[in-house]
Formats: structure tokens, C-alpha cells, sequence
């Protein structure tokens, strides 16, 4: 993969990076936050979340974790395909409809936070919502620098983007520790349709290439002082 990234930073440098640029934005501002499977994606835009807050600004929090397709499109490929996984994860076209076009530039602002219970593994219709018009949108997921989504750096659905740095070993011990069914060894082979469906994701879409900001997330980050 090719890295020209201008904008590479330690965790806690970025999120005051971040909200540097947000402050300086006028309407809405489309944030994604992507990172491999265990990079800290929810942790990390909680955190921008929380500061910007701090500063008095409007935000809304969403994750593509709530945009997820029933198991019958996750696993038409197959249990095990690695391609299944990147390509048929998620409900590209109700995320749109319901979060993208809505909360982007000229948008209603009539919203929705989430169509699917991953834990229930059924529908779901959150209440329609109306976003302030200089609301920031933080929305974490995989896989959101997508061609989909974002075909370079400077022709994307978001207005800032970020991906979280964190070497694949770590990421697989962080979700073997948050959860006991899965196996610290990335390339174990019950790790196969995960592991190997990121990789295509790394090898087709670059997204470090992609993203406005590299963070460096492999380990914890002091916390952001003024």
C-alpha cells in the first residue's frame, strides 16, 4: 500500500487536531472514524465527541455497527468468505438514506441513528430526529473509506475522515480480551473470514491514503491538555 499522509499523529495530538479543523467549519461536519476490527474506533470518536462538547459544540454520535445487513446477506457468500465480509457487511444504501443524505451538506436533518440489533439479530427503526444545522456528525466504522463512500482523499461523503494505525497483533489481543470466543493469533484459521476480508479492504481502498489524519492508536494516549 502506498502512505503519502501528510497528517500523522499520536492519539491525543489528533483529537485536538480535530478539533481544531471542526471549530474553523460552518453547518454540518461529516466525521468518520475508521480503523481495523479492535482499533479503538468507538473510544476514540467518544473521546472527539466528548471534546468538542467541551467547547460548546453540537454533536451527534453514530455507528455503522447499527447499520449492519440481517445474517442472510452477511453470510451469502458464506460463513467463511472473507470477501462476504468486506462486501456485504453492512446496509450501504439505508445508511445513506437514513444517515448520509440527510445529515450531508443541503440535507434535511431528518435522521436516524440506527435499522439493525446486532445482539438480537433483527430490525430496528430509531425515531426520526432533527439535527441542528451546524450539528458534527461523528460516525465510527470499518470500512467507511470504501469506494462507496470515499474514492480519494478529496472526493468522499465525509468532511474529515481518520484511520486509526493499530498493527493487526494488537487488534486481535484487544477483542480477544473484550470477548473469550475469539483467538489473539489474527492468523489463526477461525480468524480466516475477518482477518483475510480487512486485508482486502487494506489492498483495494488504502484507506491511510484515503483518510485526512493517520492516528497512531497502538497504544494509550495521555490525555489532551489545552
Amino acid at each position: 500500500m502506498t502512505n503519502d499522509v501528510m497528517n500523522r499523529l499520536d492519539a491525543a495530538s489528533a483529537l485536538k487536531w480535530l478539533r481544531a479543523k471542526i471549530r474553523l467549519r460552518a453547518g454540518r461536519t461529516l466525521v468518520g472514524v475508521d480503523g481495523v476490527d479492535g482499533a479503538g474506533k468507538t473510544t476514540f470518536a467518544d473521546e472527539l465527541a466528548d471534546l468538542l462538547k467541551e467547547s460548546g459544540l453540537t454533536v451527534i454520535r453514530i455507528s455503522m455497527d447499527d447499520y449492519l445487513n440481517p445474517q442472510s446477506k452477511r453470510y451469502a457468500q458464506g460463513r467463511a468468505s472473507a470477501k462476504g465480509y468486506f462486501e456485504d457487511s453492512y446496509d450501504y444504501e439505508r445508511f445513506s438514506n437514513e444517515v448520509l443524505e440527510p445529515l450531508g451538506h443541503g440535507g434535511s436533518g431528518r435522521y436516524r441513528t440506527a435499522a439493525y440489533d446486532l445482539d438480537s439479530e433483527s430490525e430496528v427503526k430509531s425515531p426520526w430526529r432533527i439535527a441542528p444545522d451546524d450539528a458534527v456528525v461523528i460516525i465510527d466504522g470499518m470500512f467507511i473509506h470504501r469506494d462507496e463512500l470515499c474514492s480519494s482523499r478529496n472526493k468522499k461523503v465525509w468532511d474529515l475522515s481518520v484511520w486509526l494505525e493499530v498493527p493487526f497483533a494488537e487488534s486481535f489481543h484487544r477483542m480477544s480480551e473484550r470477548e473469550e470466543k475469539i483467538i489473539a493469533d489474527p492468523e489463526d484459521p477461525a480468524n480466516a473470514r475477518y482477518y483475510q476480508g480487512q486485508l482486502i479492504y487494506l489492498q483495494s481502498c488504502d484507506p491511510a491514503h484515503r483518510a485526512d489524519l493517520v492516528v497512531e492508536n497502538a497504544a494509550p494516549h495521555s490525555p489532551v491538555i489545552d
